[in-house]
């Protein structure tokens, strides 16, 4: 089988790109094409693929500036030479699933989301604090990536979602059945169950969608200490909403961030998420997540079992479901038996019976 695969954009490091980094440990002969390749934001690993990107990676303002080139995406993608390949694999949330293989190559698509701002796009304006001008000029805009977005749908031989709510967008808003293969997960990193201490964490990058914000609010509220692992432009309003508990400290390396994890009192994720891979990794430390009642923390998260929920998107309704857990409560070997469930050799053997079928 000659494979090409194909991504959104390479220039940021995050749960996308780990998932990309599975697939090409599958098939590391297999050329990797994408809009937008800047290797100073990836690991240097990344340097000895056969990356392959689009027009756009030659015009410096289009890596610095890339939502200037946003109607460009869609020209970018269809342009690319898929010629001699008997399956195109795209994993993507945006735009990467309008490539135009050849007649006879067939198509799989390995669907992070539908593209977020072009069908929500109204919620994630809000969180992004656009200004009034781009709020005149963009819609236009929207409504035409959105209209060609829906036809490329029609070009997949086959969609493959990560989670029961991405399998539901794609038949909402592509008229398009899918599979579910959820993504993989490192779960053989941590060894014996470690003593926790006194502290929460949270491991994301730090934009607004992420909802760190309720996660500060909540910890400072309460006076519990709070560890916040990640970068991102929301920091610094962050930093300014945070008490004297929320410790950020930034990036760190994943040596650094799996012996945070391993030793947390619980695992917190605020925001909703197409899937979430963190909270797995929470439990496969033994750590049980407290998490937010929706997106994909719905299938990967057992109440009771694995963590809690909180229901609302407020402070307080975190705040709450932290007073209510107790981390003894939650035996390591049960946590770690159920992030098995979702690790990497699982998703690698789905992910080959479907390109090679």
């Amino acid at each position: 089988m000659k494979l090409a695969i194909v991504c959104s954009w390479l220039n940021q490091y995050g749960g996308a790109e780990r998932v990309l980094e599975v697939v090409h440990d599958m098939y590391p002969q297999a050329p990797l094409y994408t809009s937008l390749y800047v290797p100073e934001a990836l690991p240097d690993a990344y340097r000895t693929w056969d990356i392959r990107p689009s027009f756009l990676n030659r015009l410096p303002l289009a890596k610095r500036r890339p939502q200037l080139f946003l109607g460009c995406f869609p020209t970018a993608f269809e342009r690319l030479d898929l010629r001699g390949y008997d399956v195109v694999l795209s994993v993507t949330s945006a735009f990467a699933h309008g490539v135009r293989p050849a007649p006879g190559t067939r198509h799989v698509c390995y669907c992070l989301t539908p593209t977020r701002f072009i069908w929500n796009y109204d919620a994630y304006i809000e969180r992004e604090g656009v200004g009034k001008l781009a709020r005149l000029a963009l819609p236009p805009l929207i409504g035409r990536l959105r209209r060609w977005d829906r036809r490329a749908a029609d070009r997949v031989s086959e969609f493959v979602a990560i989670s029961r709510t991405v399998q539901r967008r794609i038949a909402d808003y592509y008229q398009r059945e899918s599979r579910i293969i959820y993504p993989p997960v490192r779960t053989g990193y941590f060894g014996a169950q470690e003593a926790p201490e006194d502290y929460y964490l949270v491991v994301s990058r730090l934009v607004p969608y992420k909802r760190i914000d309720l996660a500060v609010r909540a910890f400072t509220a309460l006076g519990l200490p709070l560890r916040v692992i990640g970068d991102g432009r929301d920091r610094a309003a962050l930093e300014a909403l945070a008490g004297p508990t929320v410790q950020f400290l930034g990036y760190q390396p994943d040596d650094e961030v799996r012996r945070q994890m391993a030793r947390c009192r619980a695992f917190v994720f605020p925001g909703e998420e197409d899937f979430g891979i963190t909270p797995l990794e929470a439990s496969s430390a033994g750590r049980p997540v407290i998490a937010y009642a929706a997106g994909g923390a719905l299938d990967t998260i057992e109440e009771g079992r694995t963590g809690l929920f909180f229901r609302e998107p407020t402070p307080e309704s975190l705040a709450e479901a932290v007073r209510r857990l107790n981390p003894a409560d939650y035996a390591p070997e049960a946590l770690r038996a159920h992030a098995e469930r979702f690790s990497v050799a699982a998703f690698q053997r789905e992910l080959a019976q479907v390109l090679e079928r």
